[in-house]
């Protein structure tokens, strides 16, 4: 009989954790603009041209070559937050979850080189995350505009 209620009690319990995650949902970004040699790698593709229009997830990599750019689109409420990539950089779309009943959207863009010129929108919520990681820091930011570079070691 106990061991009856303890796996009562653990099934309970993974539901209600399963429930809470369920909540967060994938968000999307939008490939604007592609000038000269840009690439996008998922979690399952290797590296492949970049193309306006073009739908990026949580986890895909996007990078510029030597005089190319790159500009992303993300909806963040109904207005558009846009990710300018210069040349020669590489980011990764490392968050982009979004919690529609509790109109929270987390976001994290991880640079790993060059330099990227966010125009980001006001966040709606303070549970809200927007931020950029490099290899030496994490910024958070509330809604405005920025850049962030990542400059060579070599």
């Amino acid at each position: 009989m106990k061991k009856i209620v303890l796996v009562v009690v653990i099934f309970l319990a993974l539901g209600l954790f399963s429930t809470a995650f369920a909540l967060e949902k994938p968000r999307e970004a939008v490939v604007v603009d592609a000038k000269g040699v840009v690439e996008v790698k998922t979690p399952i593709e290797d590296w492949k041209p970049a193309q306006k229009g073009m739908v990026l997830t949580q986890g895909d990599i996007i990078r510029t070559q030597k005089a190319s750019e790159a500009v992303l689109g993300m909806d963040d409420g109904g207005k558009m937050t846009t990710v300018e990539l210069s040349q020669s950089g590489q980011l990764q779309l490392a968050v982009l979850l979004e919690n529609k009943e509790a109109a929270t959207q987390n976001t994290l863009l991880d640079l790993s080189m060059g330099t990227v010129l966010i125009k980001a929108q006001k966040i709606r919520s303070l549970k809200s995350k927007f931020e950029v990681k490099t290899p030496t820091s994490v910024v958070g930011i509330r809604g405005t505009v920025f850049s962030v570079s990542v400059e060579s070691t070599e």
